[in-house]
């Protein structure tokens, strides 16, 4: 008779209380919907003021940003690179995808002799559809 009274006690934990895992899951899609658009600049950049709307706004699959430090790195999906580390990364994205755009994004105290040289890189693969990074006049 104490066999079959434990067993009945067994029985019991089968239910699984899936509430606290909810709850975890909604946290964590919480987190990850804050932090998502802070990941996508990752430069303090104090950016030239000017420009216009873009009319067609280019795919994401499309876009590759470079951001140019002021003190003379280059910055490509999060990663600190050298000139010729961002020109292999852009060609091989280029051969790949042949409506690649390359956003620009540099600080007002930038010299502008690394953003030249990008240009050139780019323009020496064929890379014509470049864009800057400005603050929009209000």
């Amino acid at each position: 008779m104490r066999r079959f009274s434990q067993r009945n006690h067994l029985v019991t934990l089968n239910d699984i209380n899936i509430t606290p895992l909810l709850d975890l899951a909604f946290v964590l899609l919480i987190i990850f919907v804050i932090t998502t658009p802070l990941l996508e600049q990752s430069l303090k950049l104090a950016l030239p003021t000017g420009g216009a709307e873009e009319q067609v706004k280019p795919r994401k699959e499309d876009l590759r940003t470079v951001e140019v430090a002021p003190q003379g790195f280059y910055v490509m999906a999060g990663r600190k690179m050298n000139i010729n580390e961002v020109e292999a990364s852009l060609v091989q994205a280029y051969r790949a995808n042949s409506k690649l755009t390359v956003y620009i994004r540099a600080d007002t105290k930038e010299q502008f002799g690394n953003v030249m040289a990008l240009l050139d890189r780019c323009e020496k693969h064929g890379i014509s559809r470049v864009s800057f990074g400005t603050k929009r006049d209000r």
